[in-house]
């Protein structure tokens, strides 16, 4: 999973197909992620000291992994990601189309100092 929270993701299937967001937050047991404005479902609330109106409050609901796409905005087109090591040993995610960096996945490792 190469999608972390705050990318920019297309949705590649189901109702809200098409549309361009960020991720807010990403759930890796469960595969999902919730995207702002997209997949937005009600919860029904009784009326309390925290909600005195009560009604129906909207809010993301989780969308499966397979159904995002990283949106690149070196070439403006819905990619998969890569990961590849840089020159310096650190691991960086990047786009398969135009293959530009998307962002670093893991920092260097160090080199075991001898003695």
């Amino acid at each position: 999973m190469l999608i972390k929270t705050g990318d920019t993701v297309e949705v590649i299937a189901g109702a809200s197909k098409g549309k361009q967001s960020r991720v807010i937050e990403v759930l890796r047991a469960e595969g999902k992620a919730l995207v702002e404005g997209v997949a937005k479902v009600y919860k029904h609330v009784r009326r309390s000291q925290k909600h005195p109106q009560g009604g129906r409050l909207s809010k993301e609901a989780p969308i499966q992994l397979s159904n995002l796409a990283y949106f690149c905005s070196a070439c403006s087109k819905a990619t998969r990601l890569g990961a590849r090591f840089t020159n310096d040993g650190s691991k960086e995610r990047f786009c398969k189309k135009c293959g530009a960096s998307a962002g670093e996945l893991a920092p260097a490792k160090k080199a075991h100092a001898k003695k």
